[in-house]
């Protein structure tokens, strides 16, 4: 069972990694997205909504992947106080996952 945890930890601490680099490539590339952008005579405003666009499902597939981690540790893990962390933490990253999955899709909408 200890060899399990110990797997299960390392695929806690490798998903929450891979979440921090999603999360600082999709900076990154927005950021180098936005100083051509600035750069250019392109229109400014349709290329910034496609930039924070593209940002926003960055920061959704990184919290998406948080949460996955979150709960992996829930289940290594099932204390009462964890537990309640982890919802709170997952009640946290829901909410905002919504609503940004949603003002992305009125943006695309929009379109």
């Amino acid at each position: 069972m200890k060899i399990i945890t110990e797997i299960c930890e390392l695929l806690i601490l490798a998903m929450s990694t891979v979440a921090v680099l999603v999360l600082i490539c999709g900076v990154i590339k927005a950021t180098v997205k936005f100083v051509k952008n600035e750069v250019s005579h392109a229109d400014k405003a349709s290329v910034l909504r496609t930039i924070k666009n593209e940002l926003g499902a960055y920061v959704l597939f990184s919290l998406e992947i948080l949460i996955a981690a979150d709960i992996v540790e829930s289940i290594i893990k099932p204390t009462f106080e964890d537990i309640g962390k982890l919802a709170a933490l997952v009640v946290i990253r829901t909410v905002i996952s919504y609503f940004l999955g949603k003002e992305i899709d009125q943006e695309i909408e929009s379109r």
